[in-house]
């Protein structure tokens, strides 16, 4: 009746009983997550955790710099970070061990779904998404604690997960079906946003609107008990939060930069990753539950365009494109949230599927590298967490003196997920259905509390 396009996505009621308060360090401290994806694997000696006294042919072409945590360094391709590092924990310690040829594709299924794939090809890709797919983390979150109101419960931006042909895997809803795929901005925030299916059909007003909501309620109130009751499970409750987001200003409203003041987008940085991260903010002070900040680049694609895939060149690219932007859009993101006194109840997660082999010139993934470029290297890595519970100023974890291995607490990357459904009050372990009706856990991970 209504033909509203948004009703599948906020097919949101089937929920399951309330979880049980779990307490520890931590837990339920979050309101909201801003997962900044760092798709394409981004070098993490030559941005996080820089090794000085290293060979020369891993150290790279970069300096340590000090930053506001006593005795911390980050590279200094990081100015800005280094300033707002007391406001967040580096995680030095990522790590885990591929099934053979654990490409782009591979990797960002497991950090973002919590499970191996069982389909990889000898180059490490995978088939396109699939009905059977595990849910991303976002999708989870939107079944489990779903956001209150007129505002879109999960958001991802600016563009799709993507390695080669392969596009989306590991970004939807999969077995939970297409109710609780993300809202897909796929849109450079750093232009205008078009929002033709927020927006009012024109000559339709919203008095307009709700009088044929009233109209559907009184046919509804005709209806046979157990039509009804069907009804209001599979239909009306998922138009009517179509409607509100349709009539309400508030969804429209917070895509819209032009509100921010312009020195504020300056320190963003007008470009589409800084403008994804001030957007980011205002959708979860809007009350969106779940942003997922993509890299804006095929993970696989030209470093000296857009990629962190550095295979053939790492330190140009880094030090000219990408971290000026990365250091912009995120330095800025801590800094606003805490200011507005959203960072406490606000997760902020930055991560990669892997980080870049510490020796340069070598192969790991089958690919050719250059003398100057690094290759995929899961086995340690470093991610960034603030807010929602998260400890200030801290480091977790430690590499070697080459950045290969952990040295000290090393952490799957599943567990950073748990740690993520841990701040927002869901545990890990609950047990959810799959399309076939068969139980499966959450997450076989647990959560890092030394985090909180």
């Amino acid at each position: 009746m209504m033909g509203l396009s948004l009703a599948n996505i906020l097919n949101l009621e089937a929920l399951p009983q309330p979880l049980a308060a779990l307490g520890g360090p931590g837990f339920g401290k979050a309101k909201s997550v801003i997962l900044v994806f760092l798709q394409g694997g981004p070098s993490h000696i030559d941005i996080w955790d820089p090794k000085p006294d290293a060979p020369d042919n891993i150290r790279g072409d970069f300096s340590p710099i000090k930053t506001s945590v006593n005795g911390v360094y980050v590279s200094e391709t990081m100015p800005k970070l280094a300033k707002v590092l007391d406001k967040a924990t580096l995680i030095r310690s990522v790590s885990y061990t591929p099934v053979g040829l654990f490409n782009h594709t591979a990797a960002i299924y497991q950090m973002l779904t919590g499970y191996t794939p069982d389909k990889v090809s000898p180059s490490g890709q995978l088939e396109p998404p699939a009905p059977n797919d595990f849910p991303t983390a976002g999708s989870q979150v939107t079944k489990l604690k779903p956001a209150a109101g007129s505002m879109l419960p999960f958001v991802m931006m600016p563009r799709p997960l993507q390695e080669s042909n392969v596009i989306g895997k590991g970004g939807s809803a999969g077995f939970y079906g297409p109710a609780y795929d993300p809202y897909y901005l796929f849109q450079d925030p750093n232009r205008e946003i078009k929002l033709d299916d927020l927006s009012l059909r024109a000559g339709v007003s919203g008095d307009r609107m709700q009088r044929r909501a009233r109209l559907l309620d009184k046919v509804n109130a005709a209806m046979p008990e157990l039509d009804k009751a069907l009804e209001k499970t599979a239909l009306s409750r998922y138009q009517a939060r179509a409607l509100d987001l349709v009539i309400s200003a508030r969804a429209r409203d917070a895509f819209d930069l032009t509100k921010e003041p312009a020195e504020l987008r300056d320190r963003y940085g007008r470009h589409t990753f800084g403008q994804s991260c001030m957007l980011a903010r205002r959708l979860v002070e809007a009350g969106t539950r779940f942003v997922q900040v993509n890299w804006p680049a095929v993970a696989n694609g030209n470093p000296k365009i857009d990629a962190f895939d550095t295979h053939a060149e790492n330190f140009g690219p880094l030090k000219n494109l990408h971290c000026p932007k990365l250091d912009s859009g995120l330095s800025t993101l801590l800094a606003d949230l805490d200011d507005r006194g959203l960072l406490d109840e606000t997760m902020v997660v930055a991560i990669g599927e892997f980080g870049r082999s510490p020796k340069m010139g070598v192969s790991t993934s089958g690919n050719t590298n250059s003398a100057k470029g690094r290759d995929h290297w899961p086995y340690c890595y470093t991610a960034l967490a603030a807010g929602g519970g998260v400890q200030r100023g801290v480091v977790y974890g430690a590499s070697d003196e080459t950045g290969s291995s952990p040295k000290e607490n090393a952490v799957h990357p599943t567990r950073i997920l748990s740690s993520v459904y841990h701040a927002l009050g869901i545990d890990p372990h609950t047990m959810v259905m799959n399309h076939l009706n068969q139980p499966r856990e959450l997450i076989k991970a647990e959560p890092i509390l030394e985090l909180f």
